[in-house]
Formats: C-alpha cells, structure tokens, sequence
C-alpha cells in the first residue's frame, strides 16, 4: 500500500505544438547532463519498444529479439540472477506489457538508483525501476504439498503468483500471462498468500537466515524460497504489482499502469494508489480481467485483508469501506487500532515517524482480521493478507536501515501469531504459504538530485509527467 503523505500530483507543462515532440524531449532526456538521474527512456514505436540512455539505443521485439541502433545496448544485462543495478531481467516482455495499453506514457523515463527526489514525493529507500534490485521481491512456498527446502535456484514474475495461487486452490488457469510454479503441488485444504509491500528479496532471506526473522524462517524449515525471488512488472510499483499478483496478467491487460497515470480516453488523471481511492482500485480494471478470487470454483470461501484488488472476495476489507461509505486517510484511520497501543510494534519509531505508526495500524488491523477469519470453525479456502510497514520502514531508511529492519520484525512478530494460531488448531499440515512482495528496493543517495521535467521546461516541450516518470507529450 502507498503512504497517505505520498505527492502523486501530476505536474503539467504549458501546451504547444505537437510536432516532433517525442525527438525533442529525447534530446534533452538523453543528455549526458541529465544521466545521473536518468538511468533509461523508453517507448513504443509500431510493434517494437525502444530503450535508450546517454550511451546506446536498442529496439525490442515483443519475441525478444533485438536490434541494436546505437552506442551500446542499455538493457543488454538481462541476467534475472544479477544483483547489479545495470541488469534489466525479462526486460522485453515487460517493457511490451506496459506499452500495450493505450494508458501507456509516450515516454516512461526511468530514474537512476541513485537518484534522490525527496522533494517530489520521493524517499531514501525507492523502486519504480526496470532494474533487479528495485524489481526483485521474494518468492517463498511452505507447507502441504511444497516439495523442496532452502533455496533453490530459481526465479519467477510476479504474474506467477496468481497462477500459482489458483493452480493450488483448484481454480481456473486460462488466459494468464503468468504460470504455476511447480515447487509445490495441489492437496492443502487451506491456502494463503501474503504480499509483504516493499520488501527486498535478499534482504529477507538473509535476516531469515540469522535469526533476525524467525517466523520467516518457520516458513522455510517447511519449504523453500527463489534465489532469483520475483520479478515485478514495470513499471515496479505498488499497484501494477498487487494487481498482477492477484490477476497474473501485466499491466499492459489489466489496465492499471503506474500509481498515478493520464487516461487519455477520458482526459483525466487517474491516481488508483492514494489512500482516498484504494478501495475503488478495481474501478479502473479492464473489461475481462479476473482476479484470483473470481478464478475460483463458485461457491468458494476467500477472503482477502488490506488489499486494494479484492474484487470476487467472499469476505474484504475494502468490501466493508465501501459499505461503510469511507474512504480517505482520516476516515480510514478512524476505523484502525491505535499504534502506541500494539505490542508487536517497534515503538522507537511509532514516536517518531507519521507514516510508520499509520502503517502499524493498518497491520495490526490486518493481523485482527486475519485471526478472526482463521479461528472460525472452517477457515477460508484462499487467504490473501497484505503487509504496509514494510514498505514504509524501508521508504524511510532505505534497505539495511534500522527502521527497514524494525518494519520487517514487526511483520515477522505478526506473522509468528498466525504461525501459532495455525499449529494451536492443527491446520499447519493441511495449508499451504506463499510470501512473496510486489517490488524491490533501492537506498537513493542524497546528493545526487536533479529534476528532469525542469529541463523539459526549459526547452519549451509541452508534457504531463504522472508519477515522476510517465510523459504524456503535447
């Protein structure tokens, strides 16, 4: 989930005339000035999507082939294993997944790692880029039917997490871009599905490993984790990614490109990711589109906690929002328990962070919810419980920072509860676990600032930039 003070405001140029726009503006993004924030410019021109940078320009197929049209190739590191900031994973597939849909940017302009852009919304740990690092969530099965332990050398998408959840409560598989993992095989009478928002793939996987996050590691004593984790969609944001988790399509089908984006259709911005719209999400859907819940056999029991793509949930928490007529930062916060009061909470940084006691709240929320759901007679059939603090803790300090790690103890602590509520009714042997996260992310660095939009102000280009990085031209 976003953070209530997060600025998704568009910020649009004056108009002028339309004509070689596109040429223009890639004179000024593509400048050696403007490299140290601009990592990547990309955009579709008939079937092919073109990558450029300061250095090279290389033309994609949707089939992955390539044509290289100047300097060097920007994305030719694909290595979906790399821990480098220069490797592109699956870089053809999701770059054409995004520029399907006619809610696409004429140019996304990708942000360098470094890049630091606090005073526009930005913040010390970041993600939105093609790159593995910001890209890379984690990818854990644990329970009935998983068949291998520790980690295994593998690596996924994002879109595989709604395959596989479907694949495993027995509901309908057709028409999805992403496809059933076979770690694990169909027979647990339970299956569930948490999304910890924000959380870095390797870091996880390494505090599991020390003891730091012992319920993770419950988890894995009972199963196994990717190495390569999951690659999100581009671009590898908050709601793209929840929403192709939960539909195993890209953005490109389900219509829901960037946390904020121009809908040209109807000349109007879209910002589906803000706390006064979440429970909507699924209004800009596109005609056709299932979610997970919808896949499953009529009748089933599901139930989905604290996410925005809920629709087909037997039970929802957004579902009761918008029963209740709420919606909106204060009216939501009206309904959550208070932070200072939970007893899992890392209280150092509940007293000085806005955005990390909002998010405990809305966790310790989820965590009442999840266990009023599981101490019924008969649980649900397909759970799915998504996590905020992480991806607060990690926005404020950057990955490795104290208050990333305090999020992810937190989420651990209340993961453990569940973990124990599970064994103290026996249903441990009879559910399955997935963990995974819809992005990576990245520390920025203070000193390398800069404005792009500046630039193509001052060149007189007409444009819209949603979200820091989708320009819409003219």
């Amino acid at each position: 989930m976003p953070l209530p003070s997060r600025d998704l405001t568009a910020r649009t140029s004056p108009s002028g005339p339309a004509a070689d726009l596109r040429e223009r503006a890639l004179e000024v993004l593509l400048a050696p000035s403007l490299a140290p924030i601009v990592d990547l410019v990309c955009w579709r021109e008939g079937d092919l999507v073109h990558v450029a940078d300061s250095a090279g320009h290389v033309a994609l197929a949707a089939d992955g082939g390539s044509s290289l049209l100047a300097g060097r190739d920007p994305v030719g590191d694909q290595d979906p294993f790399s821990d480098a900031t220069s490797a592109y994973p699956f870089a053809a597939v999701r770059l054409h997944s995004l520029f399907a849909d006619e809610r696409a940017p004429d140019l996304a302009v990708v942000h360098t790692g470094a890049h630091c852009w606090t005073d526009r919304g930005g913040h010390l740990g970041e993600h939105g880029s093609l790159n593995g690092v910001q890209s890379r969530a984690p990818l854990l099965l644990s329970g009935r039917g998983v068949r291998e332990r520790g980690r295994v050398e593998r690596v996924a998408r994002t879109v595989d997490v709604a395959a596989t959840l479907v694949a495993l409560a027995g509901g309908d598989l057709d028409d999805l871009d992403g496809v059933p993992l076979d770690l694990a095989e169909p027979g647990a009478r339970h299956v569930v599905g948490l999304l910890w928002d924000g959380a870095p793939c390797a870091e996880l996987l390494s505090l599991a490993a020390d003891g730091t996050l012992p319920n993770v590691a419950r988890l894995l004593e009972r199963g196994c984790a990717l190495r390569g984790g999951a690659i999100a969609e581009f671009p590898s944001v908050t709601l793209v990614n929840h929403t192709c988790a939960l539909t195993g399509v890209g953005p490109g089908r389900h219509g829901i490109v960037n946390n904020a984006f121009f809908d040209r259709a109807t000349g109007e911005q879209v910002v589906p990711n803000s706390s006064a719209s979440w429970h909507r999400s699924m209004d800009w859907l596109r005609p056709g589109v299932r979610t997970v819940f919808e896949r499953l056999a009529p009748g089933t029991d599901s139930a989905c906690v604290n996410e925005p793509v809920d629709r087909g949930a037997g039970y929802s928490t957004f579902a009761l929002v918008r029963e209740a007529g709420l919606g909106g930062t204060g009216s939501l916060s009206a309904m959550l328990p208070v932070a200072v009061d939970d007893a899992v909470a890392t209280q150092q940084h509940v007293s000085t962070s806005t955005d990390y006691a909002w998010a405990t709240s809305v966790d310790a929320s989820g965590l009442e919810q999840v266990l009023g759901l599981w101490q019924q007679e008969v649980p649900p059939r397909l759970t799915w419980w998504n996590t905020t603090l992480t991806d607060s803790g990690h926005h404020a300090g950057g990955p490795g920072s104290p208050i990333a790690r305090a999020s992810l103890r937190d989420a651990d602590a209340r993961l453990g509860v569940w973990l124990d509520l599970l064994e103290a009714r026996g249903l441990a042997d009879d559910t399955v676990v997935l963990l995974t996260a819809d992005h990576g992310m990245e520390a920025a660095d203070p000193a390398c600032t800069g404005d792009w939009d500046a630039a193509l102000e001052a060149a007189g280009i007409p444009f819209r930039d949603e979200a820091y990085g989708f320009l819409y031209l003219g």
